[in-house]
């Protein structure tokens, strides 16, 4: 897309947002493009700076290699890109990476640099990524490389505290009335059952049964 001034810019139509000048802006149905969406993005459907940021490095390693974010057709181990260029990078061979239609003809520095930062603005935790500060400093050679570890690591999700759900598990006992005798978390998020009461409920609801035959 190109701004006022024909300069060049990144967009994703699947982020697109809603704009009201009573109500703000308001970020619609997330519908991104898969290989550049945020890990995150999958579980809480938001999209932030951060996710951002994770688009801008899938687009750095895109450009870097010469390849789309996942190859459905490559080797196992080359799929995703941010996972092949990673490996590569935990073994100190990451230019391995870059593409191989520039038959080697560039500045190595500058390409490893640029990966570099594309594997820092992926990580899959939102708390490490830069600032887009951060990556101008570093692709300008203004700030230190980033020291990423050597093996990518594995997104976290934590599930909300037991305080916020709301238990309502009703039963019924030999007599037709209902008792509540077991938990079910009735949130979207999760589905926590009290497996001791749930198993006496069943016991009940057999012996319920046992005794209409």
């Amino acid at each position: 897309m190109l701004d006022s001034n024909f300069n060049a810019k990144l967009g994703d139509f699947g982020l697109a947002r809603l704009v009201d000048h009573d109500l703000g802006s308001q970020t619609t149905v997330l519908a991104g493009t898969m290989g550049y969406l945020a890990p995150e993005c999958v579980t809480t459907g938001r999209a932030s700076k951060e996710s951002d940021v994770y688009s801008f490095g899938v687009v750095a390693l895109e450009i870097s290699c010469g390849r789309r974010p996942v190859e459905a057709k490559a080797e196992p181990s080359r799929v995703r890109l941010v996972e092949w260029v990673w490996d590569l990078y935990g073994k100190d061979q990451i230019l391995e990476a870059a593409d191989k239609r520039l038959c080697r003809d560039f500045d190595e520095q500058q390409i490893e640099c640029l990966m570099a930062v594309g594997l820092w603005c992926c990580h899959p935790d939102p708390t490490v990524r830069p600032s887009i500060r951060q990556v101008i400093n570093v692709l300008n050679f203004e700030g230190p490389m980033p020291s990423l570890p050597s093996k990518l690591p594995v997104p976290m999700y934590f599930a909300p505290p037991l305080s916020m759900c709301r238990f309502s598990y009703t039963s019924f006992n030999l007599t037709g009335s209902s008792v509540k005798d077991g938990t079910q978390c009735s949130c979207s998020s999760c589905t926590t059952y009290n497996s001791s009461q749930s198993a006496g409920s069943s016991k009940a609801l057999l012996n319920s049964r046992k005794v209409d035959v």
